[in-house]
């Protein structure tokens, strides 16, 4: 099945009252293991690939100083990629940027095949988030892409995305917000945060989703709310990682009672970064450990000198330099290397395959509609 928008998708959920997780990917053994997972429970994927995330895959190791060249690179790498995994996929997927940092990143991946944008403008005062996301908006729209936007800050560290402090989403903001941008979907601050330290007994500010929620529909507009840093950060993971030879403190993340009550309330996708990240460094810790040949393999002795040089370290771009053209593409000769791989996967599907039952998305790929992106086009033309 062709790629589709992330509109119709968006449509789906806020008909049919589930969530759709949106799961970060580095790697094209990644996004394999998403789709696959989806397959398995018959619903509809979103895969993401963060502003630096394509900076990583367009191959430099260095991603926090990505630039253009290496995002332009890695958005058409993991942008083909995914295409051709769609193509022979019996499920609607979508290709997602996550937290785009300004037009010409956003443009790099539409460019590259990506089929829905996020324009992260939360961090400019309102108007000039509002002016850069129309800007995106009238060009994605265009060419049939949806775009998400963001208003409030999350506090934690994703990539390049760091604040100490959270400011929440102001309801009659948001509402003013999507008036006039026009985007498809929003990502609110209300009580969520990035990467794996978000305290313990997280309490998210429900009242805010539905407040949001219930001021588009009364002024009649469509908006599906977007909910970033939700990782659960699972327990037994972390425990694992610790007992492998791992030092992750203070993990915590949000609880799954807390998050089905905002699926409820309005929240239509659900990002997932941390959790893939954490699940597997446990695999590879694992199959270091387990595998008595693994010091004799150069590669694989790289790879384990850099996670003991620092065992706080859960991002496998961290990890695996020493085999990252690899991990990137997929392709490898080495046996050792290969059940890295198989490791990797099975890490990623587990997480996939949990969340898309815990957030009721089983079955939902015949509810989307199967929208080409020039038809989308020509709605947002005839909408407009």
């Amino acid at each position: 099945m062709p790629l589709i928008p992330l509109r119709p998708l968006l449509a789906a959920t806020q008909r049919y009252g589930f969530a759709q997780g949106a799961f970060n990917v580095n790697s094209v053994i990644q996004a394999e293991a998403v789709i696959e997972a989806h397959e398995m429970f018959r619903s509809a994927a979103i895969l993401q690939g963060a502003d630096l995330a394509n900076a990583f895959m367009g191959g430099n190791a260095d991603f926090l100083k990505g630039t253009l060249e290496d995002k332009q690179r890695g958005a058409r790498l993991i942008g083909e990629a995914v295409k051709r995994l769609s193509q022979d996929s019996s499920i609607p997927v979508v290709l997602h940027l996550d937290h785009g940092k300004d037009f010409a990143s956003v443009k790099a991946a539409i460019d590259g095949g990506f089929t829905s944008v996020m324009i992260d403008g939360s961090h400019l005062p309102f108007a000039e988030n509002v002016e850069l996301t129309r800007e995106v908006v009238q060009y994605a729209h265009e060419r049939g892409i949806t775009v998400e936007g963001e208003l409030g800050v999350l506090s934690g560290v994703e990539d390049d995305v760091f604040s100490d402090h959270s400011t929440y989403t102001n309801p009659l903001k948001a509402v003013e917000f999507c008036k006039k941008t026009g985007v498809d979907c929003l990502a609110i601050s209300y009580g969520t945060k990035h990467g794996a330290v978000k305290g313990e007994n997280v309490q998210l500010r429900k009242e805010i989703v539905i407040a949001v929620t219930e001021n588009l529909k009364h002024e009649g507009i469509f908006g599906v709310l977007v909910s970033h840093g939700s990782s659960l950060v699972p327990r037994y993971i972390v425990e694992k990682i610790n007992q492998l030879g791992g030092t992750i403190k203070g993990a915590n993340g949000i609880p799954m009672d807390e998050l089905k009550s905002v699926i409820k309330a309005g929240i239509g996708k659900i990002n997932i970064d941390t959790d893939l990240r954490l699940a597997v460094t446990r695999n590879i810790r694992e199959y270091l450990v387990g595998n008595s040949s693994a010091p004799k393999n150069p590669v694989l002795k790289a790879v384990a000198e850099l996670m003991s040089q620092k065992p706080e370290q859960f991002d496998p771009r961290g990890y695996l330099v020493p085999i990252m053209d690899s991990f990137i593409t997929g392709q490898a000769t080495d046996p050792e290397v290969l059940d890295i791989f198989k490791s990797i996967k099975q890490g990623v599907q587990e997480v996939v395959g949990t969340l898309i039952v815990e957030f009721g998305s089983v079955g939902s790929s015949a509810k989307v509609e199967a929208v080409s992106l020039e038809e989308m086009a020509q709605r947002y033309q005839r909408n407009s």
